[in-house]
């Protein structure tokens, strides 16, 4: 008999998340507050126009204070600083987000470290990753904050097992690692993480109970790099050539979906899986700044 594995749909994930934020935001409005997010768009990159577009959307639909600030591709960094201190010192502004990438000449990790981390709702800024590490209360980024609340919401355990992370990204994999190994309710894994330089990377992934891809490959995690019953997430989003398809191009994740269906006990999709719970995760963290501007 064929195995039927359980779909991890992340936009039921969010929807839940929103309901809960919509109670929160109420309480705020009751005492005057109504949560800002300030995202900043340098340049005219197609995918990041399409995100902060989204951004925009649903942080209106749930009442923020919600600005997005598109600025010329020849912005200079000088200019970006000023803009970023500006909005630091605005009160109505409670969440922070400079869309990446940023053009070459600009240092990112520079503007980064220039928001204030009490608005790094992102969760990039040392101070937040630091926080990260050490166990401590803070802002996680949205990506991996999202793959946590799937893992809690469709109730996935996760004390004692192997969890492997395929990508050391500074985005998902390395602050996911660090989720995945606290003293927590959604952590207290054994993590191993894998990259590009590691040799027979399917000896690792074989090994794991949970699998997370986030490679940036298209079906780079094949049916025989994953155990029986494992449970996979899949964080890639890869745009591949489909001449069937109006827009000419089809979308798949980092893990070959139908070939690995039939050995696990529970995947996400592409699209459909964890990328609803990026934006999710961002007005969370945006709502936590707006209550954390209380205290």
């Amino acid at each position: 008999m064929p195995n039927k594995p359980q779909i991890l749909f992340g936009k039921d994930v969010s929807l839940a998340i929103k309901a809960d934020l919509k109670i929160r935001i109420a309480k705020l409005e009751a005492q005057g507050i109504k949560p800002g997010l300030a995202a900043v768009l340098v340049g005219e990159d197609p995918a990041s126009q399409v995100y902060v577009r989204s951004k925009e959307r649903q942080s209106a639909k749930l009442g923020f204070n919600s600005n997005v600030l598109r600025l010329a591709m020849e912005t200079s960094q000088a200019e970006l600083l000023q803009l970023v201190s500006q909005l630091n010192n605005d009160d109505l502004v409670h969440g922070i987000l400079v869309q990446l990438p940023l053009p070459d000449h600009i240092d990112s990790q520079l503007i980064i470290e220039s928001i204030n981390p009490d608005k790094d709702v992102d969760g990039f800024h040392p101070v937040s990753v630091g926080r990260l590490v050490l166990g401590l209360d803070g802002f996680v980024s949205c990506t991996p904050a999202g793959i946590l609340e799937i893992i809690r919401f469709y109730n996935i355990k996760t004390s004692g097992k192997h969890v492997v992370i395929v990508g050391r990204s500074n985005i998902v994999g390395k602050p996911l690692a660090n989720l995945m190994l606290q003293k927590s309710e959604l952590g207290n894994a054994t993590v191993t993480l894998v990259h590009t330089r590691t040799p027979d990377m399917g000896y690792h992934t074989r090994q794991a109970d949970i699998i997370v891809a986030a490679a940036g490959v298209p079906k780079f995690i094949t049916a025989d790099m994953v155990k029986e019953g494992a449970v996979v997430i899949d964080v890639g989003i890869n745009r591949v050539d489909d001449s069937t398809r109006e827009r000419g191009y089809r979308l798949v994740g980092d893990v070959d979906y139908e070939a690995v269906l039939g050995k696990v006990s529970a995947i996400t999709p592409v699209p459909g899986g964890v990328g609803p719970m990026t934006i999710a995760m961002l007005l969370s963290n945006t709502v936590k700044a707006a209550e954390n501007s209380l205290k």
